[in-house]
């Protein structure tokens, strides 16, 4: 397989949607622990399963029996999402989808997600988080991200830092070179007039979409 656009399944809740399908077409999979319950929903079947398998039932692993398993002990300085995405760089990712990283029961690991996608935005990889009901796209200083969404969409742009120059393009409260000021929700909640677009010039910052929801419109 040539593709360098990765699948990571991770073990959040996740809705199927006609968006998430055509984030992960023609990808290459691999699964963390419990993340693998959501393969057979999405018509996938990973190359590699990762993890310490303390969340992985037996009748879990005993449907994906020919799927390479790597075992890590549980007592392990990273996490099994954290190892799939090593796992995929090391396939040579340039692309990386992280499905099931928004929702579920451990909210540290949706958080350490959002974190380890920021790193790996700074480090020249494209990356996308999603949970098929929202999507969150991390972006860089000097650079423009540009999405597909319906007008009336709900998104929110997250200040990691204080963020300059932060620029959003048509939405309902478009903005022009803001400083906005760290832990201020003052980009919480906009709409989307169609495609937008944002940039910044220095800071760290997610774009959190909710593209199937038009209680803005």
């Amino acid at each position: 397989m040539t593709s360098t656009s990765f699948t990571l399944l991770l073990g959040g809740s996740l809705s199927i949607t006609d968006r998430l399908l055509a984030l992960t077409e023609g990808s290459r999979v691999i699964a963390a622990d419990s993340g693998m319950r959501h393969a057979a929903d999405l018509g996938m079947t990973p190359e590699l399963w990762v993890g310490d398998f303390d969340s992985s039932d037996a009748a879990l692993i005993e449907r994906f029996p020919t799927v390479e398993r790597r075992t890590y002990p549980a007592a392990k300085a990273v996490t099994d999402g954290e190892i799939a995405v090593a796992e995929a760089i090391a396939r040579g990712a340039t692309r990386l989808i992280l499905v099931g990283a928004l929702a579920g029961e451990r909210s540290d690991h949706a958080l350490q997600h959002y974190l380890n996608a920021l790193g790996l935005v700074e480090d020249g990889y494209e990356v996308v988080l999603t949970s098929g009901e929202e999507e969150a796209y991390p972006f860089s200083e000097e650079s423009e991200l540009a999405l597909e969404l319906p007008a009336g969409a709900l998104f929110s742009v997250l200040g990691f830092t204080a963020l300059e120059g932060l620029t959003i393009r048509n939405a309902r409260y478009p903005l022009k070179d803001f400083q906005l000021p760290f832990g201020s929700s003052r980009t919480i909640s906009n709409v989307a007039e169609g495609p937008i677009s944002v940039s910044l010039s220095r800071g760290r910052a997610i774009l959190l979409a909710r593209p199937y929801d038009l209680s803005g419109a």
